[in-house]
């Protein structure tokens, strides 16, 4: 064969390959999980991974998404309780009586006199009082940081 017909040859393989691999990535699209399976919070503090699977698997602690996402608590469709953490709990910004998120969903008038729990204070409250209380995951007191947080 001459240097000629293998460089056609080696152009229409690559070609069919290409149209081949294509085909199959385009017939066998990966799903994406209902819930995030790994979750990395970037904090002064030192990062946090959080990872969905141990919480929530039964081979893990088995919690179930309401044991942690509990606002609001009767809401119509449950899938609009499963909202970021962070998306409820922020600091009004200055000038501001309430974070603007809340009014997304609550009247001003029905939210005046309500502290908002900054994201951190939540975490921190929810996570130790269950790992604590249910005995579950790190539950070492002199080592309580390094329990979510991971220094660079």
């Amino acid at each position: 064969m001459t240097p000629k017909k293998e460089l056609q040859v080696a152009t229409w393989l690559a070609a069919i390959l290409l149209v081949v691999s294509v085909i199959c990535y385009a017939a066998a699209p990966v799903k994406t999980p209902d819930e995030p399976v790994r979750k990395m919070f970037k904090v002064v503090a030192g990062n946090v991974l959080f990872d969905h699977k141990t919480h929530t698997s039964a081979t893990g602690y088995g919690l179930a998404c309401f044991d942690c996402h509990h606002h609001p608590e009767d809401p119509e469709d449950e899938k609009e309780a499963l909202v970021a953490c962070g998306q409820c709990h922020q600091l009004p910004k200055e000038g501001e009586l309430f974070p603007q998120s809340c009014s997304e969903c609550h009247e001003p008038e029905d939210i005046e006199d309500t502290e908002v729990t900054r994201r951190s204070d939540a975490f921190h409250a929810q996570c130790e009082e269950c790992h604590k209380d249910g005995g579950i995951g790190p539950v070492k007191e002199d080592d309580r940081c390094q329990w979510c947080h991971f220094m660079k």
